[in-house]
């Protein structure tokens, strides 16, 4: 059995990999907060197991069988932050430290009836896709609020941040997954750009606007 420790090296090590076209050790340590000796020591291991391709002060990368095993622990958190948004009314930006805890439970029973309540969600609250009980994940295409362009009209979908503080501050501006907005002006200067959302009016930074995700209208 893999333990909680595990568990959360392999999930990590699949979301940069997603992310980026190879893995280094700095970057591993970096995104758990742990000493790159220890990571090392990791891998070395997960080598042995046959989860990760690795040799020192080279790229690693996940075998199939180091992928299925990520991919069961991400469907497992995904869908517990969509049970506790959906279900029990938790807003997003306070269910991605809970659903670290819920996701190392090792039932395939208790995900199975969480997934059947849930009516087979296809994403989770954040707008990320939710990998199928058979280690599928359908990555669909990101475009980044600050790609789009004076008089566009954009759906939320999601977020490239799912921290609380990001999260709170989207929520004071009216803006998650599902709401439309027209984009009135984007400042040659800066970059920031003016989003119109039903009767409200939000001016956001680039930084702020190249971590929310849209799908034109």
């Amino acid at each position: 059995m893999i333990t909680f420790t595990e568990e959360n090296y392999l999930k990590n090590l699949l979301l940069l990999s997603m992310e980026h076209e190879g893995v280094s050790v700095l970057m591993l340590s970096k995104k758990l907060g742990i000493k790159m000796p220890t990571v090392t020591s990791m891998m070395k291991k997960f080598a042995v197991k046959g989860f990760v391709n690795f040799s020192p002060y080279k790229q690693i990368t996940l075998t199939a069988s180091g992928k299925s095993e990520a991919l069961l622990v991400l469907r497992k958190h995904r869908l517990t932050e969509t049970f506790l948004t959906r279900v029990m009314g938790i807003g997003w930006e306070e269910v991605h430290s809970i659903a670290e805890q819920i996701e190392h439970i090792q039932s395939p029973l208790f995900f199975g009836k969480m997934d059947e309540m849930l009516h087979y969600p296809e994403t989770d609250p954040h707008g990320e896709p939710i990998p199928t009980k058979e280690g599928v994940l359908i990555q669909q295409p990101k475009m980044r609020l600050s790609a789009c362009r004076v008089g566009e009209t954009v759906r939320l979908t999601g977020v490239n941040d799912s921290s609380k503080e990001f999260l709170t501050f989207l929520n004071s501006k009216g803006l998650k997954p599902g709401v439309r907005g027209k984009i009135e002006h984007v400042e040659p200067y800066d970059s920031s750009l003016t989003i119109i959302c039903g009767d409200r009016k939000e001016v956001l930074s680039k930084t702020i606007a190249d971590k929310v995700l849209v799908e034109l209208m």
